[in-house]
C-alpha cells in the first residue's frame, strides 16, 4: 500500500470509531481523576484505543474476519459471540446512547427543566427519523457521515485549541471524592470499556479488509501490514483528542456550576464550549452531535440488521430494523446516565472474553497450536467473568473470589487466560493445529 492509501484507510477507520456518544468519557474521567489524571487517561486509552485497533489487526487474519477466525475456537461460539457483540453494540447499549447523548448535549442545555417527557418527545421524533433512514439504507446516511464527520472533528479541534490556550495556567482541579487514587489505572482502564469500541472492531474489521482489497491489496502478507499502518495512524488521532479533552477537562473552572442530573462528560463539553465560544458554541456542537449520532445509530440498525437477517433469512430485514428500533427506543427512555450504568455490568462480562479471544487468535497465528488451546481459555475466562461481576456488583456473595491474583484490578481473568492456554496445548499437543484460511 502507499502512503496516500494508507492515509486513506487509516482515516476511514478513524472515522468508524469517532463516534460523538465517545467524546463523553474523556471529559469525565479528567474531571474526576484530578492529580490522578495521567495515570488513568493512559488505561483509558489502553482500552479506548489501543484495543479496538488490535482488534482490527487480529480481524486481517482470516480473509472473512472474525466471522470465519472465531469458528477455530468453536462454530456455535463463533455465532453466539457475534449475537452478543452486535445486541450490545446495537439495540441493547450503543444506539440507545446515540439518542440520549443527542438529547444532553442538543436540547437540554436550552431547557429550564429536563424532565422524562422531553426525552421520550425527543426519542420518539428521533427514532422515527432513524427507522425511515434504516428502512432504505443507501449513499444518503454515507454522504451525512461524510460531511458531518469532518465537522464534528474540525470543531473538537477548534474546542481543544481555543479551551486549550484559555485553560494552559489553570491548577489541576482535585481529584472527586469518589476517585480512588490507588485504582486510577484500573478505573481509566475499565472506563475504555464504555466506548464499546474494542468491540465494534470485531464485528466491523471485515469492512476495513474490504476497503484495502478495493485498493487492489489481495496478497494475506499484504493485508496484514496495510492495517497494521492505517490502524496505527487512527489510534494516534484517537488517543490524541481523547488525551486533550480529558486534559481540558482536568483544568477547567466550572465556577460553582451544576451537573444537576445531567451526564458528567455532555455537562463538561457544553460548558467548555460555552465558555470558549459563547451560546453559538452549544448550539453549534449540539446540532452537529445530533446529526452525528442519528448518522452512527441509523449506520448500527442498518449493521445489526443486516447481521441478523443473515443468519436468519427467513425474517426480513424490514422487520429486524422494525424491532431494533422500538427496544431502542424503549431503552433510551431511561436517560443516558441509566444506559451507561446498565452496560457496565454487561461490558465486564464481554470484554475479558472479547480480550482473551483477539489475544488467542493472534497469539495461535504466530505459533500453531491446537483447537483446546482456544476453547479451553475462553470457557474459563467466560466463566469467571460471570461470576467477578456477580461478586463485585453484590447480587451474590462469593467472597473466596477475592483471593485470585490480581482481582483488585479487576485483571483476575489474565492468570486463567494463560493457565487455560497451556493447559489446553498440552492436551492436544498430538492434535491438528489451527489454520487461518
Amino acid at each position: 500500500m502507499s502512503t496516500k492509501q494508507v492515509i486513506m484507510v487509516g482515516f476511514t477507520l478513524f472515522a468508524m470509531f469517532f463516534g460523538a456518544g465517545n467524546l463523553i468519557f474523556p471529559p469525565a474521567l479528567g474531571f474526576s481523576s484530578g492529580e490522578y489524571f495521567w495515570t488513568a487517561i493512559i488505561a483509558f486509552v489502553l482500552t479506548g484505543v489501543g484495543l479496538p485497533l488490535i482488534g482490527v489487526i487480529v480481524g486481517s487474519i482470516s480473509k472473512d474476519g472474525y466471522k470465519e477466525s472465531l469458528k477455530n475456537i468453536h462454530p456455535a461460539f463463533a455465532v453466539i459471540f457475534l449475537v452478543a457483540i452486535y445486541l450490545t453494540i446495537g439495540p441493547f447499549f450503543a444506539i440507545p446512547r446515540t439518542a440520549t447523548t443527542a438529547y444532553e448535549m442538543s436540547i437540554v442545555p436550552f431547557l429550564s427543566e429536563n424532565t422524562g417527557m422531553w426525552l421520550l418527545i425527543f426519542s420518539l421524533v428521533y427514532f422515527i427519523v432513524v427507522l425511515l433512514l434504516s428502512l432504505k439504507p443507501g449513499t444518503l446516511v454515507n454522504s451525512i457521515g461524510q460531511v458531518l464527520t469532518p465537522l464534528l472533528l474540525i470543531g473538537i479541534v477548534l474546542l481543544i485549541a481555543v479551551a486549550g490556550y484559555t485553560y494552559f495556567n489553570n491548577p489541576i482541579n482535585p481529584a472527586v471524592e469518589t476517585f480512588e487514587g490507588s485504582s486510577a489505572f484500573t478505573t481509566g482502564f475499565t472506563e475504555g470499556y464504555l466506548t464499546m469500541d474494542a468491540i465494534a472492531a470485531i464485528a466491523f474489521s471485515v469492512l476495513v479488509l474490504n476497503s484495502i482489497r478495493q485498493l487492489g491489496v489481495t496478497n494475506r502478507k499484504d493485508l496484514l501490514i496495510g492495517t497494521i499502518k492505517s490502524a496505527l495512524l487512527a489510534a494516534v488521532l484517537l488517543a490524541a483528542i481523547y488525551i486533550s479533552l480529558g486534559w481540558l477537562a482536568n483544568r477547567v473552572d466550572l465556577g460553582g456550576a451544576a451537573v444537576d442530573d445531567q451526564n458528567l462528560g455532555t455537562f463538561l463539553l457544553t460548558f467548555m464550549s460555552d465558555e470558549v465560544f459563547g451560546i453559538f458554541g452549544p448550539i453549534l456542537l449540539g446540532l452537529i452531535v445530533l446529526f452525528a449520532c442519528i448518522t452512527t445509530g441509523t449506520g448500527l440498525i442498518v449493521s445489526v440488521s443486516e447481521y441478523f437477517n443473515s443468519i436468519l433469512p427467513k425474517v426480513p430485514y424490514k422487520v429486524w430494523v422494525v424491532v431494533f428500533v422500538l427496544i431502542s427506543f424503549g431503552l433510551a427512555n431511561q436517560g443516558l446516565n441509566q444506559v451507561i450504568a446498565t452496560s457496565v455490568p454487561i461490558l465486564s462480562i464481554i470484554y475479558p472474553v472479547a480480550m482473551t479471544t483477539v489475544l488467542l487468535l493472534i497469539l495461535t497465528y504466530f505459533i500453531p497450536s491446537p483447537r483446546l488451546s482456544l476453547q479451553i481459555p475462553v470457557f474459563l475466562v467466560s466463566i469467571l467473568s460471570v461470576i467477578a461481576v456477580v461478586h463485585r456488583n453484590g447480587w451474590f456473595e462469593m467472597s473466596w473470589i477475592e483471593s485470585l491474583p490480581l482481582f483488585s484490578s479487576s485483571f483476575e481473568w489474565i492468570p486463567f487466560m494463560i493457565v487455560g492456554y497451556i493447559l489446553g496445548y498440552l492436551i492436544g499437543m498430538k492434535k491438528p493445529k489451527v489454520e487461518y484460511s
